[in-house]
């Protein structure tokens, strides 16, 4: 399976990732959890590092660029090799932040980014067996990000009107590619078992 769970920063997407991740590994399943656009691979590492901490203040398309490549390198090298084994891969975010970031939020033509997505990844990447998106307001999503210290990467620091637009695309990006929503206001073991119960019903 290749799961992905999104939503804006603050919603709690890499945690939920865990859990699943846990949840499956207990089950005597092989699990590998990425978090894009890093996972764990110093190549997409080093793109992550360009575009979010460094400052550099790229243009939109060069950020969709970088993000794309830094795709390309985790499904070859960390996703493909998990599923052929018949293993699981659960990521936090995939190129439907990337819709929601640069396409909303930066203005970059979305069917350009789904245009070149498909033209980079394969379309087991494109279409992934389950996809979620965490939704929250904004008080409680800002007190969670307050929580987790001072924002430093480039998107966390973009004004509100930024951050508006792209809370405003999840429900676009979800209603487009047909995704579940998931109110992710209740406790983190309350969301991970809807998010559990979901994939359940699905599988039968």
């Amino acid at each position: 399976m290749y799961i992905v769970i999104e939503g804006q920063d603050g919603t709690g997407k890499s945690t939920q990732a865990e859990m699943l991740k846990t949840h499956f590994e207990q089950q005597g399943r092989k699990v590998v959890m990425l978090e894009e656009p890093d996972g764990d691979l110093p190549q997409a590492h080093d793109l992550h590092d360009m575009i979010l901490t460094r400052g550099y203040n790229l243009e939109p398309l060069t950020n969709v660029l970088l993000f794309t490549a830094a795709r390309v390198e985790l499904w070859r090298k960390i996703a493909e090799p998990v599923l052929r084994e018949g293993g699981i891969v659960i990521s936090a975010r995939n190129y439907w932040s990337t819709i929601a970031y640069q396409g909303y939020g930066e203005g970059v033509s979305r069917s350009k980014i789904i245009r070149l997505t498909k033209e980079m990844l394969p379309e087991r990447y494109v279409h992934p067996d389950y996809g979620f998106i965490l939704t929250v307001s904004d008080e409680v999503r800002l007190a969670r990000q307050r929580g987790r210290g001072k924002a430093t990467e480039t998107f966390e620091l973009k004004p509100s009107e930024f951050q508006q637009k792209v809370n405003a695309a999840y429900p676009k990006i979800a209603k487009e590619f047909n995704l579940t929503i998931v109110d992710a206001s209740p406790s983190p073991d309350e969301i991970f078992a809807t998010i559990k119960r979901m994939i359940s019903v699905a599988q039968g």
